[in-house]
């Protein structure tokens, strides 16, 4: 019964959508529905962008001891509206020696394929815009393209900056992507299926209290983790931001951008962080279902949503407590640390699958232990590997007087 509101909820968007189809003609109404959901979903995430950035420079602020943005409007809530205005009104310019064919692409590039992820994200009950059986796979098609656009916009810039900056955006997309493909492999396996809806109803349900998430699970858990440093390398978000490395690259392959092109690309970068976001939740977070039983009569889409703000806050949060990353430790964490953790936790799995009958008392917590040492002696044995030689200890400072 609790679970009646939410679904009323969920069926009265789907008829206010209808509603608005049915006052078009019959032979346009098909359009009108789709466009009315790409309207919905790119100006929901639109919005979500201008957000973001508001509260990203206000949680830094706060993080760093100082005010943030505190001018435009009160409290500088409006400062994303001065930033709109400011990126649409500054002068395009473009290096004489460019190739300003492809200098304009690159940013649309980046972009469109980035709002195309948005399609296969279950957002609620029934609120799928596009329910594809290969949905997962889709998803990593489209993201790919960020690897081109990186490469066109180094490229066309004619500046050994640009250029530089792109390389290492591309070396470090493609050496991350593997473990982060492969840290989804997981939930394949066990859910069955490549379409994003299935993978979100194979959550469905709770052990007593407990949500029937993969992220509940020994190997879901590691997956999550895995997936979540993989994402924030992929988003180019800090401590992984070496392609837009100031000190040494200026702004990396934007480094000639200016203007709305470079809002463009500043916008594709933050969805892409909205979509791989909405990917861990779909993958490990249960998507849009209630994390407790007694809250199912809040609407689907509110959870998930609710979710997706808080993953926000977790990159917000990383950005504002790491340092950035060495280009050859950022290799090293994701050639020798990360993709092996992901084909061991695929075995892990394995293991937690095969050992689904067992019916002896203290059988789950048997198993925890099994696929948890199974993940847990390979990463302490990687960890330490990879800091052995690194002489680390307490920091001194020296203060003048």
């Amino acid at each position: 019964m609790m679970a009646v509101f939410s679904i009323q909820a969920e069926e009265a968007l789907l008829q206010l959508k209808g509603t608005v189809v049915a006052l078009f003609p019959a032979w346009i109404q098909a359009w009108v529905a789709n466009l009315l959901t790409i309207a919905v979903v790119l100006g929901g995430f639109a919005t979500l962008f201008a957000v973001i950035t508001l509260l990203e420079r206000k949680g830094l602020g706060r993080i760093q001891n100082r005010l943030g943005p505190n001018r435009v409007g009160p409290f500088g809530l409006l400062q994303p509206m001065a930033d709109g205005v400011k990126m649409l009104i500054k002068e395009d310019i473009v290096p004489a020696k460019a190739d300003k064919v492809v200098h304009f692409l690159a940013p649309i590039v980046l972009l469109a394929p980035m709002a195309l992820a948005f399609a296969v994200i279950p957002y609620g009950r029934g609120l799928t815009p596009v329910d594809l059986n290969a949905g997962l796979l889709f998803f990593f098609a489209v993201g790919a393209a960020g690897e081109v656009a990186a490469f066109m916009a180094g490229w066309s810039s004619r500046n050994k900056y640009s250029l530089l900056g792109a390389l290492r955006a591309i070396s470090q997309m493609i050496s991350f992507e593997i473990p982060l493909v492969l840290s989804t492999l997981v939930v394949v396996m066990m859910a069955g299926s490549l379409s994003l809806p299935q993978i979100v109803d194979a959550q469905q349900g709770y052990w007593g209290w407990v949500p029937r998430w993969h992220v509940f699970t020994p190997w879901g858990l590691a997956g999550f983790f895995l997936f979540l440093a993989a994402a924030t390398a992929e988003s180019n978000r800090a401590p992984f931001d070496l392609p837009e490395g100031e000190s040494e690259l200026i702004g990396g392959f934007m480094t000639e951008y200016s203007g709305f092109k470079y809002a463009v690309f500043f916008m594709g970068e933050y969805f892409g962080m909205f979509a791989v976001s909405g990917l861990a939740i779909t993958l490990f977070l249960g998507g849009w279902h209630a994390p407790l039983p007694f809250l199912e009569w809040v609407p689907s889409f509110v959870w998930f949503f609710a979710k997706l703000l808080g993953l926000l806050f977790w990159f917000i949060w990383i950005r504002g407590t790491l340092p950035r990353l060495r280009a050859d430790q950022l290799m090293n964490f994701a050639w020798k640390f990360l993709l092996p953790l992901a084909l061991i936790n695929v075995l892990a799995a394995a293991l937690w699958h095969f050992t689904g009958g067992w019916q002896y008392p203290g059988a789950g917590i048997g198993r925890w232990i099994l696929c948890g040492l199974v993940i847990g002696g390979p990463y302490a044995g990687l960890g330490y590997g990879l800091m052995r030689r690194k002489k680390i200890g307490p920091r001194i400072y020296h203060f003048t007087n």
